[in-house]
């Protein structure tokens, strides 16, 4: 332990008394904390964390450094936050559409050919579905269900043709720590690891690397995760991860990222 302090934060349980300038957990006063670092905010990672980074918000204006700024972490919430943000700063992605109107959303379907329905809300690949032109009426009916299960608004992005892996590229104050590959399971269509996928080391090539620098640097991190995939037109970019890396980069690089993030916030404070 760096600082000879541990306090594990579950944000359901803070206690936000704007009336006294108060933030608490188990009786601890957030807004008197030396800093704070974001790990996690919430397993369902649902709607409700906006919530929680408004009442960070809310320390870190009481003085208290967060790590990294819930400012940055609102517009990765959700995916359409996340890939408006990169596509406005001209990092390439697959095709992908975002609407409620189940023509608009079956004629790009047609488009793609395949596609993968993404919840705004999800990680890990929970909760995708694969979608093909080919399906015939059945593909209406599929979007309907989208629907009802809590995907009003959907996010329908074009499935590549890629190999068995795509990459995890890792920076730390803005700096790559290291590249890491995440390898599919025989027989599944995406690389997460709760779905059977690997972590294998891979040495990123340089035009890689400088594509999620950019990605990257458009949410002004103090950690993040490009998740990048490599297609014959060029890398393209899925999302970034506030959250993401330490797994990776433990099992394919050797690499302590929670130390290395602990060692990075000590130097920020301390300064």
């Amino acid at each position: 332990m760096l600082t000879g302090f541990r306090l594990l934060i579950e944000m359901s349980r803070c206690v936000a008394d704007l009336g006294a300038a108060r933030v608490t957990h188990a009786g601890v006063d957030l807004c008197e904390l030396d800093a704070i670092i974001v790990k996690k905010l919430d397993r369902s990672h649902g709607p409700h964390t906006l919530d929680y980074l408004e009442m960070l918000r809310y320390v870190e204006r009481c003085g208290v450094p967060v790590f990294s700024r819930p400012q940055s972490l609102l517009r990765l919430v959700d995916r359409l936050s996340c890939s408006s943000t990169l596509a406005s700063a001209g990092i390439p992605l697959p095709r992908t559409t975002v609407t409620e109107s189940i023509p608009d959303a079956l004629a790009a379907i047609r488009r793609y050919g395949e596609a993968v329905l993404k919840p705004l809300y999800s990680s890990k690949a929970e909760g995708m579905h694969i979608v093909s032109s080919s399906e015939g009426a059945g593909l209406e009916a599929r979007l309907v269900a989208f629907q009802r299960a809590g995907n009003g608004l959907m996010y329908i992005q074009e499935r590549l043709a890629i190999a068995d892996r795509d990459l995890g590229v890792v920076f730390l104050g803005g700096e790559h720590v290291g590249t890491y590959a995440r390898v599919k399971s025989a027989g599944s269509w995406n690389t997460s690891a709760r779905e059977g996928g690997h972590y294998e080391p891979h040495r990123a090539a340089p035009e890689v690397v400088a594509l999620a620098r950019r990605a990257q640097a458009a949410f002004d991190l103090d950690l993040g995760t490009v998740d990048v995939v490599e297609t014959p037109d060029g890398p393209k970019v899925f999302e970034v991860s506030a959250y993401g890396g330490f797994r990776g980069s433990h099992e394919a690089l050797g690499i302590d990222l929670a130390q290395r993030y602990a060692r990075h916030v000590l130097s920020r404070v301390t300064s």
